[in-house]
């Protein structure tokens, strides 16, 4: 059974349009309430700083940098609620206008990234996050990497040394005036051992997410719709089959200019009733199957991490109908999970499971008080 996860303080320094702020969370939902533009979604933006060191709004962290600021800070206290006891430490994120980060564990130098990333596990839902079930498949490939972080954590150098080799082979591929053949030889049979495994672990990552979605999406949605959830894989688990399609797609992938074999390809097929959910879903239906499948996300990665990762919904419920905002709450009830939730619509946050811990706050201009 996996344990909670809470936040217990978050500190903020020049952050956004956040000069200075202070929260002490409560430990189940907490309601960020205000207009927009005023900084609600940069209290969400700086707690995933702080548990991943990066941010889900921006690939360009520098813009988390207070406008007139050298540096923003983003300080916090994480609690593991175990029954033997409380396992708390101290999390620090600074970055620079520059562009340098530093990251610190009760005051240390992590050892890796990837280590930062996962002692305290976020799962967001962003408005922009639509593009999981309407943009390309590269979003649902995200997803899928942002699983097997936490279930298949050797996924991550399978993906880059791939992504690497991948690159290589398409240069060789644009030389045209010398025969390097055997160089890629070489090159796609890194490709497949590392493609193989890698197509193998997100299949896996499917399986493990499918039930999950299924139950969500039937909490969420109206429940006459029927979902399916299948992995459309680009590549093959199969070693020496997937270097032979390489090899043979050699002139085809010169003249496309990419390759047309391999997991860069792999997708997550969502249909509703049937059909393609991209081309059939209406807004609330795309909004509903997002929140399904980010509540796959948190309920996986759960399992895997031992404890309920924390849940950021950012503007969860301005594409949901009242009865669907009721059902998603009801739905989000039943979750160990500490939430972080901003709205510009306080009144429409009504659960009754969920008041008991619960804390509102208003943000104006950058500055945040709390309300009863």
């Amino acid at each position: 059974m996996t344990k909670p996860l809470t936040l217990d303080r978050l500190t903020l320094l020049d952050v956004r349009n956040v000069e200075r702020l202070e929260l002490a969370p409560a430990r189940h939902l907490n309601v960020i309430a205000g207009n927009n533009g005023q900084g609600k979604t940069s209290v969400l933006e700086a707690i995933y700083a702080l548990a991943t060191s990066r941010s889900f709004r921006t690939a360009k962290l520098t813009e988390l940098v207070r406008h007139g600021a050298d540096t923003a800070r983003v300080g916090g206290r994480f609690a593991e609620h175990w029954p033997s006891g409380i396992l708390d430490r101290s999390q620090t994120f600074e970055l620079t206008r520059r562009g340098k980060r530093s990251l610190t564990l009760d005051g240390l130098e992590p050892t890796s990234l990837t280590d930062y990333a996962t002692r305290s596990p976020v799962v967001v839902f962003e408005p922009k996050q639509l593009g999981l079930t309407t943009g390309p498949s590269a979003e649902r490939r995200t997803l899928l990497d942002r699983v097997t972080l936490f279930t298949h954590p050797e996924a991550a150098a399978h993906r880059a040394r791939y992504g690497r080799a991948l690159k290589e082979r398409q240069a060789l591929l644009a030389d045209r005036y010398r025969d390097r053949s055997k160089e890629l030889d070489a090159y796609e049979a890194i490709l497949a051992e590392h493609g193989a495994r890698l197509t193998a672990i997100r299949a896996l990552a499917v399986e493990e997410l499918r039930e999950t979605i299924l139950e969500a999406f039937g909490r969420i949605a109206a429940p006459e719709l029927r979902l399916e959830v299948r992995y459309e894989a680009g590549g093959s688990s199969d070693r020496d089959a997937a270097q032979r399609e390489l090899a043979e797609a050699r002139q085809a992938d010169a003249q496309r200019k990419r390759a047309s074999f391999g997991p860069h390809r792999d997708d997550l097929d969502l249909r509703l009733d049937g059909h393609e959910a991209r081309v059939v879903a209406s807004q609330g239906q795309h909004r509903a199957l997002t929140l399904a499948l980010k509540s796959a996300e948190l309920s996986t990665i759960a399992r895997a991490r031992g404890v309920q990762p924390i849940l950021l919904l950012d503007d969860v419920s301005s594409e949901l109908d009242a009865d669907r905002t009721a059902a998603l709450f009801e739905h989000l009830a039943l979750t160990e999970s500490q939430i972080f939730l901003t709205t510009t619509r306080r009144d429409l946050i009504v659960s009754a499971r969920l008041d008991a811990e619960r804390a509102d706050f208003v943000v104006e201009q950058g500055v945040l008080r709390r309300v009863t």
